[in-house]
């Protein structure tokens, strides 16, 4: 969205982090285990979920004098860091994609899916729609599935022809 000037077609599947996060705790299980992580071999035994977590906290939030992760959590000991969760907010999709229609528009295809059991599908829908009232093409498809569960089948018969289809190399084309 922010770089137009580089990518020329978009295919977004079932995209994370597209809303702020609500202010208040996930869960204080989660936020404890979060804190608790220390070196590598902690994050490993974590779920998927919880170091999609991490991953977030070190691009939204990276701190280069908080070791040894270099991230700040929105959470510390058990109470909200409003600075940090402002951060997370500023860097959600649903947050800032109207200040980014010009940039939409350069596309030549936008194209999205998400599984009708994937827990992601609010948002993902709501992206949809969003490019819809502003009247940006974009092809939107809810599967049968989960978040993991079609991911070979989606790139085989779907992303794959849709970049084939849309992909431009001529330095003319639009």
């Amino acid at each position: 969205m922010k770089h137009a000037d580089v990518f020329g077609v978009l295919y977004i599947m079932s995209p994370c982090c597209m809303s702020a996060r609500p202010s208040g705790p996930a869960s204080a299980e989660l936020e404890k285990k979060l804190e608790s992580v220390k070196t590598e071999q902690d994050s490993a035994e974590l779920s998927f979920f919880e170091r999609t977590q991490l991953a977030t906290a070190a691009a939204w939030s990276p701190d280069p004098q908080n070791p040894p992760l270099y991230l700040d959590l929105p959470y510390k000991d058990g109470v909200v860091q409003p600075g940090i969760l402002a951060k997370w907010a500023a860097n959600a999709p649903l947050a800032f994609i109207d200040q980014y229609i010009g940039n939409l528009r350069q596309y030549r295809a936008i194209g999205i899916d998400v599984g009708d059991q994937d827990g992601l599908r609010a948002d993902t829908t709501t992206l949809h729609e969003v490019l819809d009232k502003y009247d940006i093409a974009n092809t939107f498809e809810i599967y049968h599935g989960t978040h993991t569960s079609a991911v070979a089948d989606r790139f085989q018969n779907y992303v794959v022809p849709f970049f084939s289809r849309n992909l431009c190399f001529q330095a003319n084309c639009r």
